[in-house]
């Protein structure tokens, strides 16, 4: 008993002295929740996609906290209220583009002030595919926390891999439009989109994070989106979609 109390001493403490601030302890809660994710989370995918909290923890101004941005509109709700943030597309000028391009990620908090549920609609869905999108997320409870760079890696091994197609580059870019900018490397194409997100407030020095850069990789041979990596309110989503694929017949 002495030996497990030790540890979990040292653990409290570790998070304490890499974060300094409550928040980031309420976050890694949230992590340990990820290793029993049926018992923690649902998912509900249709036109968007839902991960709903059983037992929440986050605060509202947890959010605030590690994006140092406010969300586009906030409304207050019978069960406690919800939050939404717009992100638009934009070209070099950093302007909106015309015909517009734009998603939302919303949140909702109870009573409590708690995160209950966390939504990304259907646009947001053409480059994160929902089962894709879920795996991802059922990673992240057997995966490994980098302390210097403040990063957590899924733990892909352990997801059952998913026997579904990818988005093809053509019906991307038929919902995207056209990125930004276009890095050829030796197997793959990268489509750089830029988004910006509809906020509020922004906290001094931390202007850089209204605007995300989201880079979509494009496999050469089967036309296939392969990677998604961007930065969404502060929060840093790369998803290697192939490691959670299954292999088919001619890859095996």
């Amino acid at each position: 008993m002495k030996t497990k109390t030790i540890r979990i001493i040292c653990l409290f403490l570790m998070v304490a002295t890499l974060t300094g601030c409550a928040y980031w302890w309420r976050a890694y809660q949230t992590y340990q929740q990820m290793g029993e994710f049926d018992k923690y989370f649902s998912v509900v995918a249709a036109e968007d996609f839902t991960l709903k909290f059983k037992e929440p923890i986050m605060l509202s101004d947890d959010f605030v906290s590690l994006a140092r941005l406010r969300p586009t509109e906030e409304t207050p709700t019978p069960d406690g209220k919800h939050w939404r943030y717009w992100f638009h597309k934009i070209n070099g000028y950093n302007k909106p583009v015309s015909p517009k391009v734009e998603f939302h990620s919303d949140l909702n908090f109870n009573k409590k002030d708690k995160l209950a549920a966390w939504s990304f609609s259907s646009l947001f869905l053409e480059i994160a595919p929902p089962k894709f999108l879920e795996a991802s997320l059922r990673s992240i409870g057997g995966g490994e926390i980098n302390k210097d760079k403040m990063q957590l890696r899924g733990n892909t091994d352990a997801i059952e891999k998913i026997a579904a197609d990818l988005p093809k580059k053509s019906v991307v870019v038929a919902k995207l439009g056209q990125p930004f900018e276009i890095k050829k490397e030796k197997d793959k194409e990268v489509y750089i989109y830029r988004f910006l997100l509809d906020t509020k407030t922004i906290d001094e020095g931390y202007e850089d994070r209204a605007i995300s850069e989201v880079k979509l990789s494009f496999d050469n041979k089967t036309q296939e989106l392969i990677r998604m990596a961007g930065r969404f309110a502060g929060l840093k989503i790369s998803i290697n979609y192939k490691k959670f694929q299954e292999k088919s017949a001619d890859e095996s």
